[in-house]
């Protein structure tokens, strides 16, 4: 009898899609995700297979709309707004992610429906972080909008991937010094920031 594993529309844990999260950070970021992973007290196995069960997910004919496999997954989102892009009229919704207090995951719905984007994004009553320097561009220190925010002008960069994004932009470092820096984020979190194709944190 197949198990709950090789059936991508049985029901998929709030643990296991932070492990999906995880699982396209590992390649920037190994120690970082091995911590979160032993926080969530989920083994490398496990890990692979849930990663294996949401491609499943994607693929899958049977596979309910991005929005309702959100909310089966999620629950109702915690906060919801319009949110204007263009000429068109947006909704924009927000779960919170436990192993990020101060984050939450925005699904971002066109009119109609449609997943237009999904990521992490600075909670709506959380600090935002203070973005001055290049060394305080460390890994998950900060969101894309934060980044580009505080370096503006930032030029966006197509991912290496899907769920991935990047900054270009010119920013100080504690010396003075200013620098074109890359910077990568993978579902919306910083991941690295490089100098010269050179990871400098």
């Amino acid at each position: 009898m197949p198990s709950s594993a090789d059936n991508p529309t049985s029901p998929f844990t709030l643990v296991e899609f932070q492990v999906v999260l995880l699982r396209r950070m590992a390649d920037h970021n190994a120690d970082l995700v091995d911590d979160a992973r032993r926080e969530l007290g989920v083994s490398v196995t496990r890990m692979q297979e849930a990663n294996r069960r949401w491609q499943m997910l994607l693929r899958s004919p049977r596979v309910r709309a991005a929005q309702s496999r959100h909310r089966a997954i999620l629950g109702a989102p915690e906060w919801t707004t319009s949110r204007r892009i263009g000429d068109l009229d947006c909704e924009a919704w927000q779960w919170p992610v436990p192993l990020w207090p101060d984050l939450r995951f925005e699904v971002l719905l066109a009119p109609g429906g449609a997943v237009w984007n999904e990521w992490l994004v600075r909670a709506p009553d959380a600090k935002p972080p203070e973005l001055h320097t290049v060394e305080d561009l460390y890994p998950w220190s900060c969101t894309v909008d934060e980044a580009a925010r505080a370096f503006s002008p930032a030029r966006p960069m197509e991912g290496s991937a899907p769920s991935r994004w990047g900054l270009a932009f010119t920013a100080p470092d504690t010396d003075g010094h200013r620098h074109e820096v890359v910077a990568e984020f993978t579902w919306g979190l910083l991941q690295r920031t490089m100098i010269g194709g050179r990871r400098v944190l």
